[in-house]
């Protein structure tokens, strides 16, 4: 991961924390089509002692397509859990602007 925007690059300089870091991800369950889990290993916060974070992304088929839910472990404090929901939402509007792009429509 690497951060790119000077808003994002100015914050990691003012946290103590690198730019760029390898993301370590141990896939957990491959379940087609309806589960995907995995863990991530948090080892770039200045400080806390390097942790697994366990995340589970479910996919639903609906009446109008598909429900994606993603659920996450609580990370050492609020703040960083908070960050972490960011971050899941950063890529969910990625996605939104992928498909939209595509001509197909999702609804949050």
């Amino acid at each position: 991961m690497t951060a790119t925007a000077p808003k994002q690059v100015a914050f990691m300089t003012r946290a103590g924390m690198p730019v760029s870091t390898e993301c370590r991800v141990t896939y957990t369950e491959v379940s087609p089509p309806g589960r995907l889990a995995y863990k991530t290993l948090t080892d770039f916060v200045p400080d806390v002692t390097p942790y697994e974070v366990a995340t589970v992304v479910e996919f639903q088929a609906t009446a109008d397509g598909v429900k994606l839910t993603i659920t996450f472990d609580a990370m050492h404090d609020d703040l960083w859990t908070e960050r972490a929901r960011a971050g899941h939402d950063s890529q969910m509007r990625k996605l939104d602007g992928l498909l939209a792009a595509q001509g197909k429509t999702l609804r949050s």
